[in-house]
Parts: C-alpha cells; sequence; structure tokens
C-alpha cells in the first residue's frame, strides 16, 4: 500500500476513516469547549494491532486545530497558548500517575529545539528555544527555592543537525541527561502534514516523544523514553507538505477537468479508474524525476514561525510557571 508522508497520527487515523475502517487497538476523540474555536482531537494508540496499523509507537497524541493561528491575533494565539498548557499539564497528571515522573517539586524540565535555524520552515524549534525563560541557571546561584516560588527547574538546548555537528541529536542529547539528569524531556519539532490546510494552523503534543524519519529534517535516532530513560514529550507543527500529495488532494479537480473536454475525457476516465495507489504513483513518476522528492511550504513561512515559535512557548511557560486556570485540569 502506499505511504503518503505525514508526522500527524490524526491524518493517519483520517485516512482509514475514509475508507470506512476502524482499526483495532486505537481509539479516537474530537471535542471543543465551549465558546471556543480550537477544536481538539485524541487519538490513543492502546496495543501493537494498532502501532503496526497506525505505523506509530503506543501513546497519546493529542492535536490542536486552529484555524486563525495564520492571523496577528493576539488574544487568539493567548487562547491557544492557554489550551496548549492546559493539555501539557494533563499530560504530565498522566505521568505522574503511571509514576514516570517525580511527584515532588521542583521539576526539573528539559527542552530541547529541533531543527536548523538557518532552514526557516524547519526553525521552529530552536525558536521556541530563544523565547523560552529557562532558570536553571538562576537556581545554580540563589539555591533551592523557598515556598511559592516557581516549581519547575527550566533548561534548554538547540543542537542542531547533524551536518553542523557531526553528532546525532540523540547523543548529544544523552550527554547533556548525564551531565544534569533532568526528569523530563520537551521535544519542540516541526512536521510534515499530509493536508495543506494544517499548515502552521494544527499543533501535535504527544507522550511518545520524537520518533525516527520524524520531523522535517529527519532527526534519525529517537528521542523517547526506552532511548533516553526519561519521559519524552513532543510538541510539533507541521510546516511542509509533500508535492506530490498536494497533487493528490486535487486529483479529483483534474478528472472533472479532463471530462469538460472530449478530447480528454478517455484520459480522465483511464485517471479515475486507477487505485488510490497507482494514481499516487503515477503522480510520484511524474514529479520526482523533474522536482525530486518536493516540499512545498507558504510564502509566509517566516512570519508563521515567528508567531508560532512565541505561541509555544509561551503554553509551555503558562503550564509550568502559573496557576491553571481551566478549573481542574491540575497544574504540574
Amino acid at each position: 500500500m502506499f505511504e503518503i508522508r505525514t508526522d500527524l497520527a490524526v491524518e493517519e487515523k483520517e485516512s482509514f476513516q475514509g475508507g470506512g475502517k476502524e482499526i483495532t487497538g486505537v481509539s479516537l476523540r474530537e471535542w471543543r469547549k465551549a465558546s471556543s474555536s480550537i477544536k481538539l482531537t485524541e487519538v490513543v494508540i492502546f496495543d501493537e494491532a494498532g502501532a503496526r496499523a497506525m505505523g506509530k509507537p503506543c501513546g497519546t497524541y493529542l492535536t490542536m486545530e486552529a484555524r486563525q493561528m495564520g492571523r496577528e491575533d493576539e488574544d487568539y494565539h493567548r487562547e491557544v497558548s492557554g489550551e496548549l498548557a492546559a493539555q501539557l499539564r494533563r499530560m504530565l497528571k498522566g505521568l505522574r500517575k503511571r509514576r514516570a515522573l517525580p511527584t515532588a517539586d521542583p521539576l526539573h524540565v528539559l527542552a530541547v529545539g529541533l531543527g536548523n535555524p538557518s532552514v526557516t520552515p524547519d526553525a521552529l524549534g530552536p525558536g521556541v528555544l530563544g523565547n523560552l525563560r529557562v532558570n536553571r541557571n538562576l537556581r545554580a546561584v540563589n539555591g533551592p527555592p523557598s515556598d511559592g516560588e516557581e516549581p519547575v527547574i527550566l533548561s534548554g538546548i538547540v543542537p542542531g543537525v547533524m551536518a553542523q555537528t557531526g553528532m546525532e541529536t540523540a547523543e548529544i542529547v544523552g550527554g547533556i541527561l548525564h551531565e544534569t539528569k533532568p526528569d523530563l524531556i520537551i521535544a519542540v519539532d516541526a512536521l510534515a502534514a499530509r493536508s495543506i490546510r494544517r499548515l502552521g494552523t494544527t499543533i501535535q503534543l504527544t507522550d511518545t516523544g520524537i520518533q525516527p524519519g520524524s520531523g522535517v529534517g529527519n532527526h534519525r535516532h529517537s528521542l523517547t523514553a526506552e532511548g533516553l530513560g526519561i519521559p519524552v514529550l513532543a510538541i510539533g507543527v507541521p510546516t511542509v507538505v509533500g508535492a506530490a500529495a498536494i497533487v493528490y488532494d486535487t486529483i479529483s479537480a483534474m478528472i472533472g477537468a479532463l471530462w469538460s473536454n472530449v478530447e480528454t475525457k478517455r484520459m480522465g476516465d483511464y485517471v479515475e479508474n486507477l487505485q488510490p495507489d497507482e494514481q499516487y504513483q503515477l503522480i510520484r513518476e511524474l514529479l520526482e524525476p523533474e522536482f525530486g522528492q518536493l516540499y512545498v511550504t507558504p510564502p509566509d513561512i517566516d512570519q508563521t514561525v515567528k508567531r508560532l515559535s512565541f505561541t509555544i512557548s509561551e503554553g509551555i511557560h503558562m503550564a509550568f510557571y502559573e496557576n491553571p486556570q481551566d478549573g481542574g485540569e491540575g497544574g504540574i
């Protein structure tokens, strides 16, 4: 079966639903809070059967769809940051219930900004780290916190990419873990989507970490609890979509255009009668010899990444530094 590249679990689930299929070992829950325009979708993979079908490890994948994130609207971005903070706190509560995290404060968090800051669609992680209010250095100077002070120790690193450092990201992070011994990693990365409408408007939060091959930069070795020994939460936003996927999504429009002309109607019949995987393979055979594995990003990606870097960093700040205002989601 052909595979259209996507890092979003919700898109993998939609590909099965579009064919009228349900997946054993996978659940889907959708909701929207009152007076909120943010749609939340939670995909949970329970067992190995579900993991094989989805091509992703067992765990929780929470997707926030906020269609207006491309606008310069501070109030809306603040709402998105607040929702991200609430979902981060919810995942942290789950980790503590499973005893994967210590229950006593302060919690030591290492934020990892994945990606290449010199490549705009891949610069989300470094952008978020540039906005974070790290405080581990202050704790080293001022000593343990007194009552009422921030219940988190936050440090951060932008490990770059292997072409710049000659080292795998996992090797760099592993060395930092050995020296600083954090309790939790939050990795931020740019992702690839299947649908162009999700570029810059969707945030995925998962407790499975970053897997090999995911992210725009293909960071190779995984950043996961299994590999590093501590929980890894991953925050990602799709910033690119494959050119072949865009063409595949518009195939029905092309068929309609072919049918509208007597001279090309037979070609429209031919394309329509192809199986979906045959249609996609035809598109790849036409595109890739000319353009290679081409990925497309919006023309305003620089402003999009800048806005999202601030929105995500504020969500992390609100999750760890502020008292929860969500009526029961709980603090860290």
